[in-house]
């Protein structure tokens, strides 16, 4: 599967992974090519390719040197477009040496090569060379270094930097705003990108399709939907054209919301318009219909998928094993998980967690820990909800060595422990009438920071009054209203069937009482743990 992966690879990026060989000479028609009147930077780009040249190879430089139109600023851009910036860099550094001034557009794609590749202390150890050697910066210039800015974090150095752009003569354009506008809708920050957006009207710069559509994007993954709407509205009638992604966007915060119709008139819209539905658009409402349970209409997508051309990626996979892993299908998940390989699509930790899930849901947790170990071999890191998946399936087998073995290797891969993960055990410890350890669990939550939750409570309360500790469950629902968790049904319900099994039946009709008055009304079981009790202790029962 490995060399299969490796052939599907585009070459520009194989070469990325190898080092060149410093070669003495380059063949002479090669030579006379790259120091002709119009070397073509196609051809250029497939020498590197096919490493017919060092880009960088001192003795090449010195050849194309005394050439009278060298084409060095080509060699730059054809690192930058291979994605070999370090060689770029090394062009660039022998231009200096010899006092050659490469162009701005050459050393732009050599820094948004940078960029792309995430090594932003390059990008600036650049910069700072152009600075040195006079190359002019653009208004292109300035927007990359903006976006490097903001994919460190600073958005406030970011917005001191277009100052300073501003000062040196060059007017920003819709680029740069976009650029500080996307910043802030990555952090959360929705309404500064709007009043962003706001800003560059009164600087007479028009917002483009990409200003709203991130707006619209960043409004939907804070669930504003009606916002998101509102914007591609105005979007609509200021006649810009929307893209599939703010589609995808809209229709993924209708899916959310649990409003499919309206999500699926979005998308009949993006038909009637001829705007083509990509992967993307179908793994949404996939997912969304599979949350529902509407199998059926999630297959008759997939289908249509397969009927336009379109390859299911890894997100298509994900979202179809989960669904099935949800519904209680374990067989058609794995059957998707060995298409899913088969294609060479690698699976991930979402993947995996989910067939651990199903697999620890039908009783299978040995084979649920094979699955398991058989990720980290793969690479994969087991994440939290790894973790917990596991911890549950080892809890409900009750083997609680394993889940705590379990919950030692998180600590050991710097994996902190959630609520979750300690709700799980304690009622692990609950179902098997170890209370103290249950509690101990609670004390465990507290020290690390984490704050028990109603479920944690509940689970306790239950394990106490189910082994007949009344007492210790009445401390504990003082304990919880105490931190501010009102009881509920299960709460009381708990209570009250401790109370009925030890012949407490008057003490429990107090509780039914206090139930009724804080406004929750008793479940058929409620009554019928309150009746038995009341027969235990020869009293009746009096209609609440």
């Amino acid at each position: 599967m490995a060399a299969i992966s490796r052939k599907m690879v585009p070459i520009s990026r194989q070469l990325t992974r190898r080092s060149f060989s410093a070669s003495s000479s380059s063949p002479p028609a090669i030579l006379a090519f790259l120091s002709s009147a119009n070397p073509s930077f196609q051809q250029i780009k497939q020498c590197i390719v096919t490493r017919q040249i060092d880009p960088a190879s001192p003795s090449l430089f010195a050849s194309l040197k005394s050439h009278p139109s060298p084409p060095f600023d080509l060699l730059l851009r054809a690192c930058a477009d291979l994605r070999l910036p370090e060689k770029g860099l090394e062009v660039f550094y022998l231009m200096k040496a010899s006092n050659l001034t490469p162009a701005v557009h050459s050393c732009n794609s050599l820094l948004s090569a940078f960029l792309k590749s995430g090594r932003t202390d390059r990008a600036w150890a650049l910069y700072a060379e152009m600075f040195r050697m006079r190359v002019q910066s653009t208004v292109v210039t300035y927007n990359i270094m903006v976006n490097v800015l903001c994919a460190e974090g600073k958005i406030k150095k970011a917005i001191e930097f277009v100052d300073t752009m501003q000062e040196s003569g060059i007017r920003p354009n819709v680029v740069t705003y976009n650029t500080l506008i996307k910043a802030y809708c990555a952090i959360g920050n929705v309404e500064l990108a709007i009043k962003m957006m706001r800003l560059i009207w009164e600087k007479e710069i028009e917002p483009n399709e990409y200003t709203y559509g991130t707006i619209i994007s960043g409004l939907s993954k804070q669930g504003r939907i009606d916002d998101a709407a509102k914007m591609f509205d105005e979007m609509s009638k200021r006649e810009l054209v929307s893209s599939a992604p703010t589609y995808n966007a809209i229709i993924d915060g209708y899916c959310k919301r649990g409003e499919l119709d309206r999500a699926f008139r979005y998308r009949d819209e993006m038909v009637r318009k001829g705007i083509l539905l990509d992967v993307a658009t179908y793994n949404v409402l996939i997912h969304a219909l599979f949350m529902e349970g509407r199998i059926r209409e999630a297959n008759e997508l997939l289908t249509e998928m397969g009927e336009k051309g379109m390859t299911p990626d890894q997100f298509t996979y994900n979202i179809l094993i989960n669904g099935y892993c949800k519904e209680g299908d374990a067989k058609k998940a794995f059957e998707l998980f060995d298409e899913m390989t088969d294609k060479g699509i690698e699976p991930t930790n979402v993947t995996y967690t989910s067939l651990i899930y199903a697999l620890c849901k039908k009783c299978q947790v040995g084979k649920a820990d094979i699955m398991f170990k058989e990720a980290a071999k793969k690479g994969l890191i087991p994440d939290l909800f790894m973790y917990n998946a596991l911890i549950d399936g080892y809890c409900s087998a009750k083997n609680m060595n394993r889940a705590l073995e379990l919950l030692k290797d998180m600590e050991a891969k710097n994996i902190s422990p959630d609520d979750v993960t300690f709700s799980t055990l304690i009622r692990g410890f609950c179902c098997l009438g170890e209370v103290e350890h249950a509690r101990d669990m609670i004390a465990e939550m507290t020290k690390r920071g984490i704050k028990p939750d109603l479920v944690s409570y509940n689970t306790l309360i239950g394990g106490y009054s189910r082994r007949g500790d009344i007492k210790d469950a009445m401390k504990l629902k003082d304990e919880m209203q105490g931190k501010g968790f009102n009881p509920t049904l299960i709460t009381y319900n708990a209570l009250i069937r401790g109370m009925c099994k030890n012949g407490k039946g008057l003490r429990a009709e107090e509780l039914l009482k206090e139930m009724v008055q804080s406004g929750i009304n008793p479940s058929d079981s409620t009554y019928i743990s309150l009746v038995e009790g009341l027969s235990n202790t020869e009293v009746k029962l009096e209609t609440v």
